[in-house]
Protein backbone atom coordinates (compact mmCIF):
# COMPACT_ATOMS: atom_id res chain seq x y z
CA UNK A 1 0.00 0.00 0.00
CA UNK A 2 1.28 3.46 -0.92
CA UNK A 3 0.76 6.21 1.65
CA UNK A 4 0.68 10.00 1.46
CA UNK A 5 1.85 12.04 4.46
CA UNK A 6 -0.22 15.02 5.59
CA UNK A 7 1.76 17.51 7.66
CA UNK A 8 0.84 20.74 9.41
CA UNK A 9 3.16 22.88 11.53
CA UNK A 10 2.48 25.10 14.54
CA UNK A 11 5.25 27.64 15.02
CA UNK A 12 5.62 29.86 18.09
CA UNK A 13 7.69 33.01 17.58
CA UNK A 14 8.74 35.14 20.54
CA UNK A 15 8.25 38.80 19.66
CA UNK A 16 11.18 41.06 20.51
CA UNK A 17 9.29 43.65 22.54
CA UNK A 18 11.00 45.20 25.55
CA UNK A 19 8.17 44.27 27.90
CA UNK A 20 5.78 41.34 28.27
CA UNK A 21 2.41 40.99 26.57
CA UNK A 22 0.22 42.24 29.42
CA UNK A 23 2.61 43.86 31.93
CA UNK A 24 5.76 45.98 32.04
CA UNK A 25 8.20 43.21 33.09
CA UNK A 26 11.31 43.01 30.86
CA UNK A 27 11.72 40.19 28.34
CA UNK A 28 15.51 39.86 28.01
CA UNK A 29 16.87 36.31 28.13
CA UNK A 30 19.16 34.87 30.80
CA UNK A 31 18.09 36.79 33.91
CA UNK A 32 18.21 35.26 37.40
CA UNK A 33 15.12 33.03 37.79
CA UNK A 34 11.95 34.76 38.97
CA UNK A 35 13.37 38.30 38.84
CA UNK A 36 11.36 39.46 35.80
CA UNK A 37 7.96 38.91 37.36
CA UNK A 38 5.13 40.94 38.83
CA UNK A 39 1.60 40.33 40.21
CA UNK A 40 0.16 40.46 36.66
CA UNK A 41 2.32 37.77 35.05
CA UNK A 42 2.25 35.71 38.26
CA UNK A 43 -1.54 35.67 38.14
CA UNK A 44 -2.25 37.28 41.52
CA UNK A 45 -5.95 37.90 42.28
CA UNK A 46 -7.39 41.27 41.34
CA UNK A 47 -4.76 42.37 38.81
CA UNK A 48 -5.71 43.69 35.38
CA UNK A 49 -3.64 43.00 32.24
CA UNK A 50 -3.01 45.71 29.62
CA UNK A 51 -2.15 44.79 26.02
CA UNK A 52 1.32 45.65 24.69
CA UNK A 53 0.57 47.71 21.55
CA UNK A 54 3.95 46.92 19.96
CA UNK A 55 3.20 43.20 20.18
CA UNK A 56 -0.11 43.73 18.39
CA UNK A 57 1.60 45.83 15.70
CA UNK A 58 4.28 43.17 15.18
CA UNK A 59 1.58 40.52 14.87
CA UNK A 60 -0.23 42.53 12.18
CA UNK A 61 3.04 43.07 10.29
CA UNK A 62 3.66 39.34 10.32
CA UNK A 63 0.12 38.64 9.15
CA UNK A 64 0.52 41.07 6.25
CA UNK A 65 3.88 39.55 5.27
CA UNK A 66 2.23 36.11 5.26
CA UNK A 67 -0.53 37.37 2.93
CA UNK A 68 -3.18 37.06 5.66
CA UNK A 69 -6.46 38.89 6.06
CA UNK A 70 -6.31 41.10 9.16
CA UNK A 71 -9.32 41.06 11.46
CA UNK A 72 -10.70 44.51 12.26
CA UNK A 73 -12.22 42.90 15.39
CA UNK A 74 -10.52 40.16 17.38
CA UNK A 75 -10.44 39.13 21.01
CA UNK A 76 -8.47 37.21 23.62
CA UNK A 77 -9.60 33.95 25.21
CA UNK A 78 -8.64 31.84 28.20
CA UNK A 79 -7.20 28.44 27.39
CA UNK A 80 -7.73 26.44 30.57
CA UNK A 81 -5.36 23.68 31.62
CA UNK A 82 -3.26 22.81 34.65
CA UNK A 83 0.53 22.68 34.59
CA UNK A 84 3.06 23.75 37.24
CA UNK A 85 4.52 26.52 35.04
CA UNK A 86 1.10 28.14 34.45
CA UNK A 87 0.39 30.23 37.59
CA UNK A 88 -3.11 31.36 36.60
CA UNK A 89 -4.36 27.92 35.61
CA UNK A 90 -5.05 29.26 32.13
CA UNK A 91 -3.16 30.81 29.22
CA UNK A 92 -4.38 33.98 27.55
CA UNK A 93 -4.55 33.17 23.85
CA UNK A 94 -6.94 33.62 20.90
CA UNK A 95 -9.47 31.01 19.84
CA UNK A 96 -12.34 31.74 17.46
CA UNK A 97 -11.39 35.30 16.42
CA UNK A 98 -7.63 35.41 15.70
CA UNK A 99 -5.93 38.63 14.66
CA UNK A 100 -4.79 37.25 11.26
CA UNK A 101 -6.17 34.42 9.12
CA UNK A 102 -6.14 32.78 5.66
CA UNK A 103 -2.62 33.53 4.44
CA UNK A 104 0.12 31.60 2.67
CA UNK A 105 3.88 31.13 2.31
CA UNK A 106 5.62 30.26 -0.97
CA UNK A 107 8.45 27.73 -0.85
CA UNK A 108 10.85 26.72 -3.64
CA UNK A 109 11.57 22.98 -3.79
CA UNK A 110 14.17 21.98 -6.43
CA UNK A 111 13.14 24.87 -8.65
CA UNK A 112 9.38 24.32 -8.23
CA UNK A 113 7.31 26.88 -6.33
CA UNK A 114 4.60 25.62 -3.98
CA UNK A 115 2.13 27.55 -1.82
CA UNK A 116 1.65 26.43 1.79
CA UNK A 117 -1.51 27.83 3.37
CA UNK A 118 -1.46 29.62 6.73
CA UNK A 119 -4.64 29.00 8.72
CA UNK A 120 -4.13 31.68 11.36
CA UNK A 121 -1.66 33.93 13.14
CA UNK A 122 -2.57 34.91 16.68
CA UNK A 123 -1.13 36.41 19.85
CA UNK A 124 -0.74 34.55 23.12
CA UNK A 125 1.33 34.70 26.30
CA UNK A 126 4.10 32.23 27.04
CA UNK A 127 4.12 29.96 30.09
CA UNK A 128 6.96 29.66 32.61
CA UNK A 129 9.72 27.07 32.53
CA UNK A 130 10.36 24.01 34.66
CA UNK A 131 13.96 23.73 35.80
CA UNK A 132 15.05 20.23 36.80
CA UNK A 133 17.98 19.66 39.17
CA UNK A 134 20.95 17.77 37.73
CA UNK A 135 20.58 14.93 40.24
CA UNK A 136 16.88 14.61 39.41
CA UNK A 137 15.64 14.85 42.98
CA UNK A 138 13.61 18.02 42.60
CA UNK A 139 12.42 20.70 40.16
CA UNK A 140 11.80 24.43 40.28
CA UNK A 141 9.70 26.83 38.24
CA UNK A 142 11.13 29.96 36.61
CA UNK A 143 8.33 32.39 35.75
CA UNK A 144 10.57 34.90 33.92
CA UNK A 145 9.25 33.60 30.60
CA UNK A 146 5.62 33.67 31.75
CA UNK A 147 3.72 36.40 29.92
CA UNK A 148 6.29 36.92 27.15
CA UNK A 149 4.49 37.75 23.87
CA UNK A 150 4.26 34.87 21.39
CA UNK A 151 2.95 34.72 17.87
CA UNK A 152 1.47 31.34 16.97
CA UNK A 153 1.56 30.65 13.23
CA UNK A 154 -0.52 27.63 12.21
CA UNK A 155 -0.12 26.18 8.73
CA UNK A 156 -2.75 24.39 6.69
CA UNK A 157 -2.12 20.63 6.30
CA UNK A 158 -0.58 21.33 2.87
CA UNK A 159 2.91 19.94 3.56
CA UNK A 160 3.56 16.51 2.08
CA UNK A 161 7.23 15.74 2.80
CA UNK A 162 9.79 16.37 5.56
CA UNK A 163 11.80 18.42 3.05
CA UNK A 164 8.82 20.69 2.41
CA UNK A 165 8.46 21.15 6.18
CA UNK A 166 12.11 22.23 6.37
CA UNK A 167 11.68 24.67 3.46
CA UNK A 168 8.50 26.12 4.98
CA UNK A 169 10.23 26.74 8.32
CA UNK A 170 13.24 28.29 6.57
CA UNK A 171 10.99 30.60 4.54
CA UNK A 172 8.95 31.54 7.61
CA UNK A 173 12.05 32.30 9.67
CA UNK A 174 13.44 34.49 6.88
CA UNK A 175 10.20 36.50 6.69
CA UNK A 176 10.14 37.06 10.46
CA UNK A 177 13.80 38.12 10.46
CA UNK A 178 13.26 40.51 7.53
CA UNK A 179 10.43 42.12 9.53
CA UNK A 180 12.75 42.51 12.54
CA UNK A 181 10.08 41.29 14.97
CA UNK A 182 12.05 38.36 16.48
CA UNK A 183 15.61 37.02 16.60
CA UNK A 184 14.24 33.48 15.94
CA UNK A 185 16.85 31.94 18.26
CA UNK A 186 15.77 28.31 18.78
CA UNK A 187 18.40 27.74 21.48
CA UNK A 188 16.84 30.49 23.64
CA UNK A 189 13.31 29.33 22.85
CA UNK A 190 12.33 32.35 20.76
CA UNK A 191 11.27 30.05 17.92
CA UNK A 192 9.61 26.72 18.62
CA UNK A 193 7.81 24.28 16.36
CA UNK A 194 5.31 21.43 16.82
CA UNK A 195 4.36 19.14 13.95
CA UNK A 196 1.04 17.41 13.29
CA UNK A 197 1.61 14.29 11.20
CA UNK A 198 -0.78 11.76 9.69
CA UNK A 199 -0.76 9.43 6.70
CA UNK A 200 -3.48 8.20 4.38
CA UNK A 201 -3.64 5.77 1.45
CA UNK A 202 -2.63 7.57 -1.73
CA UNK A 203 -5.71 8.94 -3.48
CA UNK A 204 -7.83 9.07 -0.32
CA UNK A 205 -9.21 12.53 0.51
CA UNK A 206 -10.08 11.89 4.16
CA UNK A 207 -7.27 12.65 6.62
CA UNK A 208 -5.83 9.93 8.82
CA UNK A 209 -5.49 10.13 12.62
CA UNK A 210 -2.80 12.64 13.48
CA UNK A 211 -0.12 12.73 16.13
CA UNK A 212 1.53 15.88 17.43
CA UNK A 213 5.33 15.91 17.81
CA UNK A 214 7.04 18.21 20.31
CA UNK A 215 10.55 18.81 21.68
CA UNK A 216 12.32 19.54 18.39
CA UNK A 217 15.09 22.11 18.78
CA UNK A 218 16.24 22.61 15.17
CA UNK A 219 14.77 22.65 11.68
CA UNK A 220 16.76 19.51 10.85
CA UNK A 221 15.34 17.97 14.01
CA UNK A 222 11.82 18.73 12.75
CA UNK A 223 12.71 17.16 9.41
CA UNK A 224 14.09 14.00 11.04
CA UNK A 225 11.22 13.71 13.54
CA UNK A 226 8.61 13.91 10.77
CA UNK A 227 10.49 11.30 8.69
CA UNK A 228 10.58 8.94 11.65
CA UNK A 229 6.91 9.48 12.51
CA UNK A 230 5.78 8.81 8.93
CA UNK A 231 7.60 5.45 8.92
CA UNK A 232 6.31 4.60 12.40
CA UNK A 233 2.71 5.21 11.36
CA UNK A 234 3.17 3.12 8.22
CA UNK A 235 4.43 0.21 10.34
CA UNK A 236 1.47 0.56 12.75
CA UNK A 237 -1.11 0.50 9.95
CA UNK A 238 0.55 -2.31 7.99
CA UNK A 239 0.65 -4.43 11.15
CA UNK A 240 -3.16 -4.16 11.38
CA UNK A 241 -3.26 -1.70 14.29
CA UNK A 242 -4.73 1.81 14.47
CA UNK A 243 -2.97 5.15 14.96
CA UNK A 244 -3.77 6.71 18.34
CA UNK A 245 -4.30 10.48 18.51
CA UNK A 246 -1.58 11.55 20.94
CA UNK A 247 1.27 13.93 21.66
CA UNK A 248 4.72 12.40 21.14
CA UNK A 249 8.14 13.75 22.11
CA UNK A 250 11.13 13.64 19.79
CA UNK A 251 14.37 12.20 21.20
CA UNK A 252 17.17 13.55 19.02
CA UNK A 253 19.83 11.26 20.52
CA UNK A 254 17.83 8.11 19.80
CA UNK A 255 16.30 9.44 16.57
CA UNK A 256 12.79 8.39 17.55
CA UNK A 257 9.51 9.66 19.03
CA UNK A 258 7.81 8.32 22.15
CA UNK A 259 4.34 8.79 23.60
CA UNK A 260 3.81 11.65 26.07
CA UNK A 261 0.01 11.93 26.50
CA UNK A 262 -3.26 11.54 24.64
CA UNK A 263 -3.87 14.49 22.34
CA UNK A 264 -6.36 17.08 23.57
CA UNK A 265 -9.06 18.63 21.40
CA UNK A 266 -10.09 22.29 21.57
CA UNK A 267 -13.11 21.54 23.75
CA UNK A 268 -10.81 19.98 26.37
CA UNK A 269 -9.39 23.46 27.08
CA UNK A 270 -12.83 24.97 27.79
CA UNK A 271 -12.03 28.20 25.93
CA UNK A 272 -14.02 31.26 26.89
CA UNK A 273 -13.52 35.03 26.26
CA UNK A 274 -10.94 36.74 28.48
CA UNK A 275 -13.08 39.09 30.63
CA UNK A 276 -10.20 41.32 31.77
CA UNK A 277 -9.15 42.41 28.25
CA UNK A 278 -11.17 44.50 25.82
CA UNK A 279 -11.34 43.24 22.21
CA UNK A 280 -8.75 44.47 19.71
CA UNK A 281 -10.37 46.83 17.23
CA UNK A 282 -8.10 48.16 14.47
CA UNK A 283 -8.89 50.55 11.63
CA UNK A 284 -8.23 49.69 7.99
CA UNK A 285 -6.20 52.90 7.64
CA UNK A 286 -3.85 51.70 10.40
CA UNK A 287 -3.43 48.33 8.63
CA UNK A 288 -2.77 50.06 5.28
CA UNK A 289 -0.07 52.23 6.86
CA UNK A 290 1.67 49.16 8.28
CA UNK A 291 1.43 47.45 4.88
CA UNK A 292 3.00 50.43 3.10
CA UNK A 293 5.95 50.40 5.50
CA UNK A 294 6.76 46.69 5.24
CA UNK A 295 10.33 45.98 4.08
CA UNK A 296 11.04 44.09 0.87
CA UNK A 297 10.46 40.45 1.79
CA UNK A 298 12.55 37.37 0.86
CA UNK A 299 10.39 35.97 -1.96
CA UNK A 300 9.98 39.26 -3.90
CA UNK A 301 13.64 40.01 -3.26
CA UNK A 302 14.61 36.63 -4.73
CA UNK A 303 12.73 37.44 -7.94
CA UNK A 304 14.34 40.89 -8.07
CA UNK A 305 17.80 39.33 -7.74
CA UNK A 306 16.98 37.06 -10.69
CA UNK A 307 15.79 39.98 -12.85
CA UNK A 308 18.21 42.70 -11.73
CA UNK A 309 21.40 40.67 -11.41
CA UNK A 310 20.69 37.82 -13.83
CA UNK A 311 21.24 35.19 -11.15
CA UNK A 312 19.96 31.59 -11.33
CA UNK A 313 17.00 30.90 -9.04
CA UNK A 314 19.17 28.63 -6.86
CA UNK A 315 21.66 31.42 -6.12
CA UNK A 316 18.98 34.05 -5.57
CA UNK A 317 17.02 31.77 -3.24
CA UNK A 318 20.00 31.11 -0.96
CA UNK A 319 21.28 34.68 -1.01
CA UNK A 320 17.92 36.16 -0.01
CA UNK A 321 17.14 33.49 2.60
CA UNK A 322 19.04 35.58 5.16
CA UNK A 323 18.56 39.36 5.19
CA UNK A 324 22.12 40.17 6.27
CA UNK A 325 23.50 37.82 3.60
CA UNK A 326 21.35 39.48 0.92
CA UNK A 327 22.44 42.93 2.15
CA UNK A 328 26.10 41.81 1.91
CA UNK A 329 25.53 40.75 -1.69
CA UNK A 330 23.88 44.02 -2.66
CA UNK A 331 26.70 46.04 -1.11
CA UNK A 332 29.16 44.08 -3.28
CA UNK A 333 26.98 44.46 -6.37
CA UNK A 334 26.75 48.22 -5.87
CA UNK A 335 30.49 48.60 -6.63
CA UNK A 336 31.20 45.56 -8.84
CA UNK A 337 29.10 44.40 -11.80
CA UNK A 338 30.41 40.80 -11.85
CA UNK A 339 27.13 39.67 -10.28
CA UNK A 340 27.45 35.91 -10.81
CA UNK A 341 31.06 35.88 -9.66
CA UNK A 342 30.07 37.66 -6.44
CA UNK A 343 27.41 35.02 -5.84
CA UNK A 344 29.89 32.19 -6.51
CA UNK A 345 32.41 33.54 -4.01
CA UNK A 346 29.77 34.17 -1.35
CA UNK A 347 28.08 30.78 -1.70
CA UNK A 348 31.35 28.86 -1.63
CA UNK A 349 34.42 30.57 -0.19
CA UNK A 350 32.76 33.10 2.12
CA UNK A 351 30.46 30.52 3.71
CA UNK A 352 33.25 27.94 3.93
CA UNK A 353 35.86 30.21 5.53
CA UNK A 354 33.37 31.73 7.98
CA UNK A 355 32.18 28.24 8.93
CA UNK A 356 35.74 26.98 9.44
CA UNK A 357 36.39 29.86 11.84
CA UNK A 358 32.97 29.39 13.53
CA UNK A 359 31.94 32.98 12.95
CA UNK A 360 28.98 34.44 11.11
CA UNK A 361 29.75 35.95 7.72
CA UNK A 362 28.52 39.27 9.17
CA UNK A 363 31.48 39.14 11.59
CA UNK A 364 33.96 38.10 8.88
CA UNK A 365 36.94 40.45 8.41
CA UNK A 366 36.27 40.39 4.66
CA UNK A 367 33.86 43.26 4.10
CA UNK A 368 31.61 43.54 1.02
CA UNK A 369 33.87 46.31 -0.30
CA UNK A 370 36.96 44.08 0.04
CA UNK A 371 35.31 41.13 -1.71
CA UNK A 372 34.08 43.40 -4.52
CA UNK A 373 37.60 44.83 -4.94
CA UNK A 374 39.14 41.36 -5.19
CA UNK A 375 36.57 40.25 -7.78
CA UNK A 376 37.27 43.40 -9.82
CA UNK A 377 40.99 42.52 -9.77
CA UNK A 378 40.14 39.07 -11.15
CA UNK A 379 37.91 40.62 -13.79
CA UNK A 380 40.52 43.11 -15.05
CA UNK A 381 43.25 40.46 -15.18
CA UNK A 382 45.39 41.76 -12.29
CA UNK A 383 45.16 38.37 -10.55
CA UNK A 384 43.94 34.94 -11.60
CA UNK A 385 41.17 32.98 -9.94
CA UNK A 386 43.80 30.67 -8.45
CA UNK A 387 45.75 33.57 -6.94
CA UNK A 388 42.49 35.01 -5.67
CA UNK A 389 41.98 31.89 -3.52
CA UNK A 390 45.26 32.68 -1.75
CA UNK A 391 44.37 36.37 -1.44
CA UNK A 392 40.92 35.59 -0.03
CA UNK A 393 42.25 33.41 2.78
CA UNK A 394 44.87 36.03 3.61
CA UNK A 395 42.11 38.64 3.75
CA UNK A 396 40.33 36.48 6.32
CA UNK A 397 43.50 35.93 8.35
CA UNK A 398 44.89 39.47 8.29
CA UNK A 399 41.95 41.74 7.51
CA UNK A 400 44.11 43.49 4.87
CA UNK A 401 42.71 44.72 1.57
CA UNK A 402 43.33 42.58 -1.54
CA UNK A 403 45.48 45.30 -3.15
CA UNK A 404 47.72 45.43 -0.08
CA UNK A 405 48.12 41.62 0.02
CA UNK A 406 48.92 41.44 -3.71
CA UNK A 407 51.52 44.20 -3.35
CA UNK A 408 53.17 42.65 -0.27
CA UNK A 409 53.32 39.12 -1.68
CA UNK A 410 54.05 40.04 -5.29
CA UNK A 411 50.99 38.17 -6.59
CA UNK A 412 50.26 40.27 -9.69
CA UNK A 413 49.30 38.03 -12.62
CA UNK A 414 51.77 37.73 -15.49
CA UNK A 415 50.02 38.97 -18.62
CA UNK A 416 53.07 40.08 -20.60
CA UNK A 417 53.12 37.94 -23.82
CA UNK A 418 56.90 38.22 -24.26
CA UNK A 419 57.56 37.04 -20.69
CA UNK A 420 55.14 34.14 -21.07
CA UNK A 421 56.49 33.10 -24.46
CA UNK A 422 59.92 32.50 -22.90
CA UNK A 423 58.41 30.16 -20.29
CA UNK A 424 56.31 28.40 -22.94
CA UNK A 425 59.34 27.83 -25.18
CA UNK A 426 61.27 26.23 -22.28
CA UNK A 427 58.37 23.95 -21.30
CA UNK A 428 57.77 22.85 -24.91
CA UNK A 429 61.49 22.07 -25.33
CA UNK A 430 61.55 20.05 -22.10
CA UNK A 431 58.57 17.83 -23.02
CA UNK A 432 58.90 16.77 -26.68
CA UNK A 433 56.96 13.52 -26.13
CA UNK A 434 53.92 15.37 -24.77
CA UNK A 435 54.12 17.86 -27.65
CA UNK A 436 54.16 14.94 -30.10
CA UNK A 437 51.06 13.42 -28.42
CA UNK A 438 49.19 16.70 -28.77
CA UNK A 439 50.13 17.07 -32.42
CA UNK A 440 48.97 13.47 -32.97
CA UNK A 441 45.50 14.49 -31.79
CA UNK A 442 45.60 13.84 -28.04
CA UNK A 443 43.92 17.09 -26.95
CA UNK A 444 44.24 16.36 -23.22
CA UNK A 445 48.03 16.57 -23.47
CA UNK A 446 47.85 20.36 -23.58
CA UNK A 447 46.56 20.33 -19.99
CA UNK A 448 49.86 18.86 -18.79
CA UNK A 449 51.83 21.58 -20.58
CA UNK A 450 49.63 24.34 -19.16
CA UNK A 451 50.17 22.85 -15.70
CA UNK A 452 53.95 22.95 -16.15
CA UNK A 453 53.80 26.59 -17.28
CA UNK A 454 51.69 27.52 -14.24
CA UNK A 455 54.17 25.66 -12.04
CA UNK A 456 57.11 27.57 -13.56
CA UNK A 457 55.37 30.90 -12.94
CA UNK A 458 54.19 29.87 -9.45
CA UNK A 459 50.58 30.20 -10.53
CA UNK A 460 50.95 33.80 -11.65
CA UNK A 461 50.55 33.29 -15.41
CA UNK A 462 47.34 34.47 -17.01
CA UNK A 463 45.74 31.07 -17.82
CA UNK A 464 43.68 32.33 -20.80
CA UNK A 465 46.72 33.98 -22.37
CA UNK A 466 48.83 30.88 -21.69
CA UNK A 467 46.35 28.70 -23.59
CA UNK A 468 46.32 31.07 -26.55
CA UNK A 469 50.11 31.47 -26.76
CA UNK A 470 50.75 27.75 -26.20
CA UNK A 471 48.45 26.70 -29.02
CA UNK A 472 50.16 29.21 -31.31
CA UNK A 473 53.57 27.80 -30.31
CA UNK A 474 52.42 24.24 -31.01
CA UNK A 475 51.11 25.22 -34.44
Amino acid sequence: MEFEPVIGLEVHVQLNTQSKLFCSCPTNFGAVPNTHVCPVCLGHPGVLPVLNKQAMENAIKCGLALNCSISLFSKFDRKNYFYPDLPKGYQVSQFDKPLCHKGHVTIVDTGVEKIIGVTRVHLEEDAGKLVHAAHGADSGVDFNRGGIPLLEIVSEPDIRTPDEAYLYLTALKAIVEYLGISDCNMEEGSLRCDANVSIRPKGQKQFGTKTEIKNMNSFRGVQKAISYEIERQKDVILSGEKIVQETRLWNDDKGSTFSMRSKEDAHDYRYFPEPDLVPMVVEQKYIDTLRENLPELPFPRMHRFIEQYGLPEYDADILTGDKAFADYYEQCASVCSEYKMISNWMLSDLIREAGARKISFADAPVTPKMLAEMISLISNGTISGKIAKIVFIEMFDSGKTPSKIIEEKGLVQISNPEELQKVISNVVAQHPAVVAEFKAGKEKSIGFLVGQIMKETKGKANPQLVNTLLREALG
